[in-house]
C-alpha cells in the first residue's frame, strides 16, 4: 500500500519490503487551464504550454556534489557529472538516467521518470535531491502558481508504488519557477523518501544546485 506524503515528511523504503534493485521515481503535472471566455473560444485560442524538468542531484555523506562533469574552458559543464538533467540523461555509473523530456506535461500518469538502482548504487551517494524547473519560466512569466495534481512517487521493480508526495500550486506558488521537491537519503536497510516542496523564483537548478557545493 502506497504512503501519502505531506510537505516535511518522510517514510522508508526497506529492502526486505520492497524490490529497490530498481525504483521508478516519476513525476507528473497538470498546467490550470484559464477560462478563454466567448470571444478566446471563438478565435481557438491555443492553451499555454509548460516545460517542466526534473533533476537529480547525487551527493555524498556531507549532502555534496562532489563531480560537475567535464570541464570546458576551465568551467564545469555538468555533463557526464553527478547531476543527471536533460543535457546529461545518464550517469556514467549506468545505475540512475532520465527516461526522456516531456516537453508538455500532456496525458495521464508519469509525465517524466528517472530510473535509479537503488541496491547497486555506489555506496558513495548517499543522497539523491530531486529538483524541478520550468524551463525558461521566467522569460515566459509561467511559475507553479498554474500547475496542478503534481507528484513525485517512488515505484519498486515489481511495479509496487511505495511511497508519494501530491503538491498543487496556487496563490503561494505565484512567481515560483524551480522547486526542491523530494529526496531519497540512505539508510539501514534501505533508502527514505523525503517529502520536500520548497520552491524558488528562479528557473534554473543551477540555483539549487549552489546549495550543494
Amino acid at each position: 500500500m502506497s504512503v501519502s506524503l505531506s510537505k516535511g515528511q518522510g517514510v522508508s523504503l526497506r529492502k526486505n519490503e520492497h524490490d529497490l534493485s530498481s525504483v521508478t521515481i516519476g513525476l507528473g503535472w497538470d498546467i490550470r487551464e484559464e477560462k478563454k471566455g466567448f470571444l478566446g473560444s471563438l478565435l481557438g485560442k491555443k492553451e499555454e504550454e509548460y516545460d517542466l524538468d526534473v533533476v537529480a542531484f547525487l551527493c555524498n555523506a556531507e549532502g555534496k556534489v562532489t563531480d560537475l562533469g567535464s570541464v570546458e574552458n576551465g568551467k564545469p559543464t555538468l555533463v557526464n557529472g553527478d547531476i543527471i538533467f536533460f543535457n546529461s540523461q545518464r550517469h556514467k555509473s549506468g545505475e540512475i538516467w532520465l527516461t526522456g523530456d516531456n516537453r508538455t506535461g500532456a496525458g495521464d500518469g508519469d509525465d517524466e521518470q528517472i530510473i535509479v538502482q537503488l541496491n547497486s548504487l555506489d555506496a558513495k551517494y548517499e543522497k539523491i535531491v530531486f529538483i524541478v524547473q520550468i524551463y525558461n519560466g521566467e522569460r515566459l512569466n509561467q511559475n507553479f502558481g498554474k500547475v496542478q495534481n503534481a507528484f513525485i512517487r517512488a515505484v519498486d521493480a515489481k511495479n509496487v508504488e511505495m511511497a508519494r508526495f501530491d503538491l498543487s500550486g496556487g496563490p503561494a506558488f505565484a512567481n515560483q519557477c524551480s522547486m526542491v521537491f523530494a529526496e531519497l537519503v540512505r539508510e539501514s536497510g534501505g533508502w527514505k523518501l523525503n517529502a520536500i516542496g520548497e520552491p524558488s523564483q528562479s528557473d534554473s537548478f543551477v540555483t539549487h544546485l549552489r546549495n550543494y557545493l
